[in-house]
């Protein structure tokens, strides 16, 4: 009779017992010490574990925070506390700071002598201002006198403009190139009159390479046409000839006659001043007082007609890189108008 199949569970468990029974044959004994042994070692194991004690950790268990992260805690905690302290104490109000213009930190040693002999709290005389911006001048070369007119007028208003020329009796005393944008009779005069470069296509391609060996340009009528090529190069220098500034003229050689002997332009900023120079140290003090009064007698000509109040504010003369002179702008109005 056929024996019946133990089932796969079985199988493996008595597998299972065979192997252990064979590692436990293989196995060495091992002798354990006597209880006395240990007994005399204990006070050496309770010594090592009391050292191990006093070692900091180097890694914190998970749960339990590290000195540095206490540290923190504390500091932050402190904080906390002086902010809130702050807060409940009232607060004061602060006088606002205003930080002024230090000249003694702006300027030079030249600067600050000049300053000296300046009263800033006087108004001068036309006259007077004059001879100190001459006495003030502190640079080694031939400074430009210079006069700043501040207007009551608004220059973002087109009818409150002012721009026009006048010719200075004893001119600037900057010596100006001028070209002249002409050809056949108007070329012929204006070389006469005394113009440093004359003519067209040569000229025009000057000014398209950008070479522009010039401080004034003149053109006749018919030319501006050709000129609008090069309105982009000139135009941002201040080089564009205008009617209202007397470059476009059918007359060139007085244009340029004119241009020689000192006329020049003037127009207010965006400020509503306008900046002019008047003449140089070296002039003679009658001949800036000229200079002065005619510039001013033309800036009163051209007032708009719509300017209401004080027209003239406030005259200011100087030298380059001189301190600025206050002149009595009333005073000087007032004689200037008389002169007229």
């Amino acid at each position: 009779m056929a024996q019946a199949k133990k089932p796969k569970e079985v199988v493996a468990e008595e597998e299972t017992a065979a192997e252990i029974e064979e590692v436990l044959e293989t196995t060495p004994e091992v002798t354990l010490p006597d209880e006395s042994v240990l007994d005399e070692r204990a006070p050496d194991i309770e010594a090592i574990d009391e050292e191990d004690a006093d070692v900091t950790p180097k890694a914190t268990k998970a749960g339990k925070r590290s000195a540095k992260a206490v540290r923190e805690a504390a500091a932050e905690d402190a904080r906390q506390e002086a902010k809130e302290d702050r807060a409940a104490e009232p607060e004061e109000p602060k006088a606002p700071k205003r930080q002024l213009p230090n000249p003694l930190h702006m300027h030079g040693k030249k600067y600050r002598a000049a300053l000296e002999q300046v009263d800033r709290t006087k108004l001068y005389g036309l006259e007077e201002a004059l001879e100190l911006a001459v006495k003030t001048a502190t640079t080694k070369f031939d400074s430009s006198v210079e006069i700043h007119v501040n207007l009551g007028v608004d220059p973002r208003q087109a009818d409150q403009m002012v721009r026009a020329t006048v010719v200075l009796p004893h001119g600037t005393g900057k010596t100006i190139r001028i070209a002249v944008f002409a050809e056949g009779a108007q070329a012929e005069a204006a070389t006469a009159a005394g113009a440093d470069l004359v003519g067209t296509d040569k000229l025009l391609a000057d000014i398209e390479k950008g070479k522009l060996d010039f401080d004034m340009l003149i053109a006749t009528p018919d030319k501006m046409a050709t000129l609008g090529r090069v309105a982009k190069v000139l135009g941002p220098r201040g080089l564009m000839p205008n009617p209202k500034s007397g470059t476009v003229t059918p007359d060139v050689a007085k244009a340029v006659t004119d241009a020689k002997r000192g006329k020049v332009e003037f127009r207010i900023d965006k400020q509503a001043i306008i900046h002019q120079a008047i003449g140089k140290v070296s002039f003679k003090a009658a001949d800036l007082q000229e200079n002065t009064s005619t510039l001013l007698s033309a800036i009163l000509k051209a007032k708009p007609s719509s300017t209401k109040g004080t027209y003239i504010k406030a005259i200011t003369v100087t030298s380059s890189m001189g301190p600025g002179i206050k002149v009595d702008a009333p005073a000087t109005t007032a004689a200037i108008s008389g002169r007229k």
